[in-house]
């Protein structure tokens, strides 16, 4: 069983001695700058050719700074550019809940090492679902803020117009201290939704399994709440606002890595190597119908969450899929998925992903979204929801 963190010697950095967040310790992926250590990318050449950090992520710093303490970096899918979470480079990290089960990615190791209680958070970066997946298949809370809320500075971009820091805990009150802090701002007991709208075409997308499993959730979840509504999410087909998201963070990620790969001709795994020079070959007509998607998207959304609304959604279709399948079996579990996760770097909207359900003794999670900037009302509703479990 592949440990959680980077291979060699473990970094250690204590926090500031009083603060919100004395006490706990975290973890950060490895696309997050520490000062005077290498950020690896999980490829075997990124570090070698780029240059040792003097200065810690905004994120890194954010937490130090009010308490916390830094244990280690963790494994990512190469370059950040996977969904399962299994690193050919680095290993596949444990997923405690289900040992013979991928982690989810990319944000693997920093689940892992919050699943495991290594530590009471972890940094991760979501931009097509990699905090989101790896949450609900380990059983954590989750979440993917505001697009362009957080400072990301000092974090590996892979494609900017969907990047977002996120984070992990095992529980909602440490998830909801985490949050304050990264968010600046309080989480407020009361400062709760009052209308929920079930995406029905979420739901039916989702195994019939998964769907049942979260039903409870979503019945608790209507409970506090004082309207209770089903709309479809996407008009046009989850899988076509998936093909948008798709295509726009694939032309990104080609302009981000394409350079680095030009001039050093790196070493990479073979869906990454193929998903890049996928992305090299698509065309400006296509990216330009991503970008009308994108904003239809964007109005859809806005117009379902209004204020004081939130929407539900399976996080991920299934739970974990076993670890080491082969590349046609994985396939079509990766699209799957995306077509539950794309609304995220599409719309920008935050996310958050809450534990409670379980498939066949794996873990499933349900997925509450709101409007821009609804941050900390979806961290509460998650408080809420642990309290009346």
């Amino acid at each position: 069983m592949t440990s959680p963190f980077v291979p060699g010697p473990r970094v250690r950095i204590a926090g500031a001695s009083t603060g919100p967040l004395a006490g706990l310790t975290f973890a950060a992926k490895d696309l997050f700058d520490v000062a005077g250590h290498p950020t690896g990318g999980g490829n075997p050449d990124w570090a070698r050719q780029h240059p040792i950090p003097t200065r810690h992520a905004w994120a890194v710093q954010r937490l130090l700074d009010t308490g916390a303490t830094l244990i280690g970096k963790t494994i990512t899918d190469e370059i950040s550019l996977g969904i399962l979470g299994e690193n050919p480079f680095e290993g596949t990290p444990l997923n405690p809940r289900a040992p013979d089960h991928v982690p989810g990615g990319s944000s693997s190791g920093s689940a892992s090492a919050v699943a495991q209680g290594l530590c009471d958070t972890a940094l991760g970066t979501d931009t097509g679902g990699s905090v989101r997946v790896p949450s609900s298949f380990c059983g954590l809370y989750g979440i993917r803020p505001t697009h362009g809320r957080l400072d990301l500075a000092g974090m590996m971009p892979q494609a900017p117009g969907s990047d977002t820091t996120g984070w992990f805990a095992r529980d909602a009150e440490t998830f909801a201290r985490v949050s304050s802090v990264l968010l600046g701002e309080p989480i407020v007991a009361d400062n709760l939704p009052t209308k929920l709208i079930v995406a029905v075409d979420a739901f039916g997308f989702a195994d019939p399994a998964t769907a049942a499993a979260l039903r409870p959730m979503v019945e608790k979840l209507s409970m506090r709440v004082r309207e209770v509504r089903e709309e479809i999410m996407a008009p046009p087909g989850l899988s076509v606002w998936s093909r948008a998201q798709r295509t726009l963070q694939s032309c990104e990620s080609w302009l981000t890595f394409k350079d680095w790969i030009d001039r050093d001709n790196p070493r990479l795994q073979f869906t990454v190597a193929r998903g890049l020079v996928s992305s090299a070959a698509i065309p400006e007509s296509e990216r330009q119908w991503a970008a009308l998607m994108r904003a239809e998207a964007r109005a859809r959304l806005q117009w379902l969450l209004q204020p004081g609304t939130i929407l539900c959604l399976p996080t991920t279709p299934f739970p974990a899929p076993r670890k080491s399948l082969s590349l046609t079996a994985l396939d079509p579990l990766r699209a799957r998925i995306s077509c539950l996760t794309s609304h995220g770097g599409l719309t920008g909207m935050p996310q958050v992903s809450l534990p409670g359900a379980e498939v066949d003794g794996r873990p499933v999670g349900l997925s509450i979204l709101g409007a821009r900037g609804s941050d900390a009302v979806l961290v509460a509703m998650a408080k809420a929801m642990e309290a009346s479990r």
